[in-house]
């Protein structure tokens, strides 16, 4: 008998339930999906030696038995691997590698006892998902796999899956996804300087990208030159600048006096990445126009003029595509299921493409938001604006184009997406964006340490197989 009153978490554990909880079945509700993990890797200080991979056909003819104890809740073999089918066939689905079954066992063992831990502390707290919700996941699941809810069904089956089994599976995942929510996601509070320094990363990376084409003059001054020479060849560069500023051509004047390499092509250096030019030319032009002149640069070969002659500057940070779009939401419940409002929406769609029906006036009539008095108008929006499944199918939309019906965690929605511009983000728009930045970045690590505290609190015992 092993037993564990402290926390026993790996980090491939956290990595497998992070995995899980962005899968389309809690994706289906809308909510946004942490970081995707990494491969699988074994869980070295994990033993459990009574499970066994026998198919699950073969275990229920068998008498089963007790793997562990959460609390006073029995972990059997039987429900292990039950749970390693279901989560074998959504890795399938999500196109993840699958590491060997025995390895994979033991993880969906570890994950069965983290989930129970949590979903103890779910109850604890008043966490819960009603039928409804749990209908809507089903729904939405069927219609991530293109299959009707009655096909998804037909495909469990043969998978050896009860429905009961995937429903009870829906429901701890919506539970677990809203109890992660409520505590994890408040933890993560960027500090004022974290959010300054991200920004400061951004606007690095941002100048990184820019890319120079400059010409020079080079008036040469020896290794050797005494302080006259030196004073003699920076009189000479300040008088090449005059001529410059007085209109003389900045080519001719570096093909027939400058000492550099580039001389014969005008002393042009060619376009390339600020990070390719020494900084110390950097540095003057950082804030010339195309066409200024500056100099002279003292530099170990000597002293320098350079002319800007191109800037290919990307977007600033601060830019943002911005989408102008309106809606009509339909939300399941009661007679109106997942599919009724698809087929709705669909319908909607075909008499406003037909131009029998006017998108604002339906959604007047028929959306379930508070757009719907603005004939579904949502508005300007920023990239990060809407939930992601939204946000995602919207982005591939053309002016003026109608999505088919999709479903989020708010409903089933029809979209249409009027204009999109560029637009520059204010500085709390931006302080904004880097404060989800740096949120989106602490999840796993904030995760890991909330996950192991709820663990910390429970007992779990793992059992040795029977003789």
């Amino acid at each position: 008998m092993m037993i564990f009153s402290s926390p026993r978490f790996p980090r491939r554990c956290c990595q497998l339930v992070l995995l899980l909880l962005s899968a389309p079945l809690v994706a289906a509700q809308g909510l946004r999906a942490p970081a995707q993990a990494g491969s699988l890797r074994p869980t070295p200080s994990l033993q459990p030696l009574a499970l066994t991979s026998a198919p699950v056909a073969q275990q229920r003819l068998s008498s089963d038995y007790i793997v562990a104890v959460v609390g006073s809740e029995p972990v059997t073999n039987l429900e292990v691997n039950l749970r390693l089918q279901s989560i074998e066939v959504q890795l399938r689905q999500q196109g993840q590698p699958l590491p060997g079954r025995e390895q994979l066992l033991r993880e969906v063992l570890d994950l069965v006892v983290v989930e129970k831990t949590q979903l103890q502390w779910a109850q604890e707290v008043g966490v819960q998902a009603s039928d409804a919700e749990v209908n809507q996941a089903e729904e939405s699941a069927a219609e991530r796999a293109q299959m009707s809810p009655e096909q998804m069904r037909a495909q469990l089956e043969r998978a050896g899956i009860s429905l009961k089994q995937w429903r009870q599976d829906l429901r701890h995942q919506i539970v677990l996804q809203r109890l992660r929510e409520r505590e994890v996601t408040p933890r993560i509070r960027p500090t004022e300087q974290e959010i300054d320094q991200y920004l400061k990363e951004r606007q690095q990376q941002q100048e990184s990208r820019q890319a120079l084409n400059l010409a020079q003059i080079l008036v040469p001054v020896a290794d050797q030159a005494t302080v006259e020479q030196v004073a003699q060849a920076e009189a000479k560069a300040r008088d090449l600048l005059k001529r410059v500023q007085g209109g003389e051509d900045f080519a001719q004047l570096a093909k027939s006096v400058s000492a550099s390499a580039d001389r014969d092509a005008g002393g042009q250096m060619g376009m390339r990445p600020l990070d390719r030019y020494p900084a110390l030319f950097t540095d003057a032009v950082r804030q010339q126009p195309v066409g200024a002149v500056v100099g002279p640069i003292r530099s170990g070969a000597g002293f320098h003029l350079l002319k800007v002659l191109q800037r290919d500057v990307p977007e600033s940070a601060a830019t943002v595509q911005q989408t102008h779009a309106r809606h009509i939401l339909l939300r399941p419940g009661g007679q109106m299921s997942v599919t009724v409002a698809r087929a709705e929406l669909a319908r909607m769609k075909r008499e406003i493409e037909a131009g029998r029906a006017d998108f604002a006036q339906l959604a007047m009539e028929h959306s379930q938001d508070g757009s719907a008095k603005s004939g579904g108008d949502l508005g300007w929006a920023n990239p990060g604006g809407f939930v992601p499944e939204f946000e995602e199918v919207m982005n591939r939309l053309a002016a003026n184009e109608i999505s088919d019906p999709l479903v989020s965690r708010f409903g089933v929605h029809l979209i249409q997406v009027l204009e999109r511009r560029k637009s520059e983000m204010s500085t709390r728009e931006l302080r904004d964006l880097a404060r989800n930045a740096l949120r989106e970045s602490k999840f796993e690590e904030t995760y890991q340490t909330w996950a192991q505290e709820i663990r910390g609190r429970a007992y779990v015992e793992f059992r040795d197989p029977p003789q």
